[in-house]
């Protein structure tokens, strides 16, 4: 899951990153609200934690002007104790929860899975394609009666294949799905971990294969 997190509270956006990337959340961190509304029209989202008292460009403007674009990418309003009047607009602008600072980890966490539960395209707790099943609590990958853990940067790689079944990802596009859009990683590491989900699927002896397209890319397809 990839998540766009705007705060202007150095300390505390450093520390929400690291809880989030550490549950396995792909996170994009900015720091005002122009940078949010760029990032939030470029990026391909899941959800969005959007602080109200950012500099620049404030987090209800951000809000109001995403909505406004027809950008349905949900969307967890942060804000100050007092201020209730900015929580009752941002519903109505098209919010679709708000978490009052400052919050327990605990919460954040089960406010952002209830969030992206709502969603339209609803999200299941098991990817699968072919024999294969991915966890997305556990992110242990099943074939039949065995299972392997997977390290972060596999699990998110497997995650998008299993979100994009028969459609050829580019290393460019896993690069930037995988490690994050301003990520300083050379396209090397993209295959790395191409060759170690490959080792996984041997172990599990699964009929499922990773398939390279020379000039194209990478898809999931099972063998006869």
């Amino acid at each position: 899951m990839k998540l766009l997190y705007a705060e202007d509270e150095v300390g505390l956006a450093e520390a929400v990153a690291d809880i989030l990337t550490y549950h396995n959340y792909l996170v994009d961190r900015v720091a005002d609200g122009e940078e949010a509304l760029a990032y939030a029209r470029m990026g391909d989202y899941d959800g969005i934690l959007l602080d109200i008292m950012l500099p620049g460009l404030d987090g209800l403007s951000v809000l109001e002007t995403l909505r406004r674009e027809g950008d349905r990418t949900p969307i967890l309003l942060l804000t100050a104790k007092g201020e209730v009047e900015d929580r009752i607009r941002g519903l109505d602008l098209g919010a679709d929860d708000y978490l009052v600072k400052p919050f327990a980890t605990g919460e954040l966490l089960a406010r952002i899975r209830a969030m992206l539960r709502r969603r339209e395209d609803y999200t299941p707790t098991v990817l699968s394609f072919g024999d294969l099943a991915l966890d997305l609590g556990t992110y242990r990958l099943s074939c039949g009666d065995r299972s392997v853990g997977l390290s972060r940067m596999e699990y998110r790689m497997m995650e998008a294949f299993l979100r994009n079944q028969g459609v050829y990802l580019s290393t460019e596009h896993l690069l930037e799905k995988v490690w994050g859009y301003d990520a300083e990683v050379e396209l090397g590491a993209v295959w790395v971990c191409i060759s170690g989900l490959r080792k996984r699927l041997a172990a599990l002896e699964s009929r499922v294969i990773l398939k390279a397209r020379r000039g194209v890319g990478y898809t999931l397809e099972v063998e006869p």
